[in-house]
């Protein structure tokens, strides 16, 4: 089993803007939801947003809503999440992980979630 790369967290002032990228060698067509988790520095891993294997279905958590926006390139096997107007709370490890029910992915089962990448750091900071 290959597991998603995820890459383009830095370290960014309030408001500004970064696109996370997540890779995975070889998309499979069980999957039906790739998905991106954050975890914030003493606190449990939580759901940001899903996309369907079709592109046609989308979630975000309210937190985020307005502010990211997820899409995909099958052909890339790529999922990107574009992080506009950034606040000190979106701070954490970003990770990518698959599912093979589209609400595995939007009720953050992390036992039902596969192919984890090891994440990428999203710093939001004056």
């Amino acid at each position: 089993q290959s597991n998603f790369v995820e890459s383009g967290g830095g370290l960014v002032q309030p408001g500004g803007s970064l696109r996370l990228s997540c890779v995975l060698s070889e998309f499979t067509f069980e999957y039906d939801a790739i998905g991106w988790f954050r975890q914030a520095p003493g606190k449990e891993r939580e759901g940001v947003s899903c996309i369907s294997s079709s592109a046609g279905r989308t979630w975000y958590a309210d937190s985020v809503k307005g502010r990211l926006t997820i899409s995909r390139d099958n052909a890339k096997n790529t999922v990107y999440l574009q992080m506009n107007s950034l606040k000190p709370e979106d701070t954490g490890t970003y990770y990518c992980a698959a599912s093979r029910a589209f609400s595995h992915c939007v009720l953050s089962e992390d036992y039902e979630m596969e192919s984890w990448g090891k994440g990428t750091l999203v710093t939001v900071s004056s």
